[in-house]
């Protein structure tokens, strides 16, 4: 969905003139910028590697935030005792139990109510599994977004389009502006504040 609605033109500085192909090629530059389908509230599923020694993984996409009336954003989560890689430090007598009742590469389901999770940072730290191990692979599936497009983003979204029609390649009279047009301008269609007012929304593990 554009980021930029007909009515909201003349509150961001857009001639009412403007032709929804720049909003949408303007949408599809940010979407692009932040490595991810969308701002608004979308459903992902990302695989994590943990940290040997640590309980806590950090999300790719932020903030979290649920969808329609689920109670969280979590949706489901799976975990794993997978061998240790190389160089890890292990309990060996922990590890003999876990390897004896071969766990080692089993997926289990994870109540979501059981991890605690920052919808700021996108952190979960995970709980113990049976046997007192810690996971060391998760699987997430979760969503994320915007409940609502901010000024910020909107702010950009405009400075883009004016950016664009302020360049020459771009400016010339056509029927249609073309998203891999921008994208070969996005340099300089994305100048520093632009980038500024969507840094916070970048994948963090992506880009």
């Amino acid at each position: 969905m554009a980021y930029l609605q007909p009515a909201d033109y003349s509150n961001y500085g857009l001639p009412d003139s403007t032709t929804v192909d720049w909003i949408t090629a303007a949408t599809a530059l940010i979407n692009s910028f932040c490595r991810r389908p969308d701002l608004n509230i979308t459903q992902y599923t990302e695989r994590v590697r943990v940290i040997s020694g640590s309980r806590t993984v950090r999300l790719s996409y932020l903030p979290l935030a649920s969808l329609g009336c689920a109670p969280s954003p979590l949706v489901s989560i799976e975990g794993r005792y997978a061998k240790p890689r190389r160089g890890e430090a292990i309990d060996n007598a922990l590890a003999e139990v876990a390897w004896t009742f071969s766990l080692p590469g089993q997926w289990a389901t994870i109540d979501p109510g059981s991890v605690d999770f920052d919808p700021t940072t996108g952190e979960l730290t995970m709980p113990w599994n049976v046997f007192g191990l810690p996971y060391n692979e998760i699987s997430v599936t979760y969503t994320a977004g915007l409940t609502s497009i901010g000024d910020d983003v909107k702010t950009a979204c405009a400075q883009i389009v004016r950016n664009a029609q302020s360049t020459p390649a771009l400016n010339a009279s056509k029927t249609k502006i073309d998203t891999m047009q921008m994208q070969y301008f996005s340099s300089s269609l994305l100048d520093e504040t632009v980038q500024a007012w969507l840094r916070p929304y970048v994948a963090n593990r992506l880009g």
